[in-house]
């Protein structure tokens, strides 16, 4: 799948919504933006994402986002198909302050387990000639190997997004069906063996845009009283998992303002998937 549409700085509002909402929310979004190519081909509006975060045995990129460090990093490896040929994308997703900043850079399956290991990519490993590919994995090879981090967890959620016909400086997108594994090999399936459901039925509404807040953005919030939350993927599957369940060899902190707010996020997760639970009951 070709990132030629990846937003590489950008700012982005996450909000947790009700199905109906987000049904509501499109027709709204769609006087302004247009289906992306995946998901154009689908009933549903939607394709698969596959990701497999990286992380050190003290879950350093974990802690880092339940205590909401404002300059924090998350690794991952991003795929969308089983396919042997098909490209896993190895992406770095680093916040600065409220920015969000993106690099990522394709390589041939085959060479994965090479790069996890530690090693510089080659450019036979390359899908793309693009140099920021060759820099991202660079980039990526730094930073895994400073934290001496490797796979952690499988996330995967069925995407739908809406982009500008007429450039790439805002994005709207619908998450749902968040689902996260527990995962310490790169064997890149997506398959999951036991999965918890993350966020419920509910659906992660997010906006994207590079430059100012958008007008009608703005209108879309208002009209649908939508209340802007944290919804982080990964840190939120972990933590409604429970950190034990992870390859960690017991390297879990004993910090208690950390604790603190990990069982605060709980709370709230908890309490989300539970309303969730009781009105498909209803």
């Amino acid at each position: 799948m070709p990132d030629d549409r990846l937003q590489l700085q950008r700012f982005e509002l996450k909000y947790i919504i009700k199905e109906e909402v987000a049904l509501a929310a499109r027709e709204f979004v769609r006087l302004y933006l247009e289906i992306d190519e995946y998901g154009a081909t689908q009933p549903n509006l939607a394709y698969p994402i596959h990701s497999l975060y990286l992380d050190s045995d003290r879950l350093t990129t974990y802690w880092e986002t339940i205590n909401g460090n404002k300059n924090r990093f998350k690794l991952r490896l991003r795929f969308y198909e089983n396919q042997p040929t098909a490209p896993v994308y190895f992406e770095i997703k680093r916040r600065v302050n409220d920015a969000i900043l993106k690099q990522r850079g394709a390589v041939r399956r085959e060479a994965v387990d090479w790069l996890l290991a530690g090693h510089l990519p080659a450019p036979s490993h390359l899908v793309s000639n693009d140099p920021r590919h060759l820099v991202a994995l660079q980039r990526f090879s730094q930073f895994m190997n400073h934290i001496h981090a490797r796979p952690k967890a499988h996330v995967s959620y069925l995407r739908e997004a809406w982009i500008s016909p007429h450039n790439n400086s805002v994005r709207v997108t619908m998450d749902r069906a968040v689902r996260c594994d527990p995962e310490s090999t790169a064997r890149l399936s997506q398959e999951m063996r036991n999965p918890i459901l993350v966020f419920g039925q509910n659906v992660i509404l997010e906006l994207k845009f590079t430059g100012r807040f958008p007008d009608w953005f703005r209108e879309l919030v208002r009209i649908y009283s939508l209340v802007q939350c944290s919804a982080a993927k990964y840190a939120d599957g972990v933590a409604l998992l429970g950190e034990q369940r992870l390859d960690t060899n017991g390297m879990i902190p004993d910090d208690q303002g950390a604790l603190a707010n990990l069982e605060a996020r709980k709370s709230v997760l908890q309490k989300t998937a539970s309303r969730a639970l009781a009105k498909t009951a209803a």
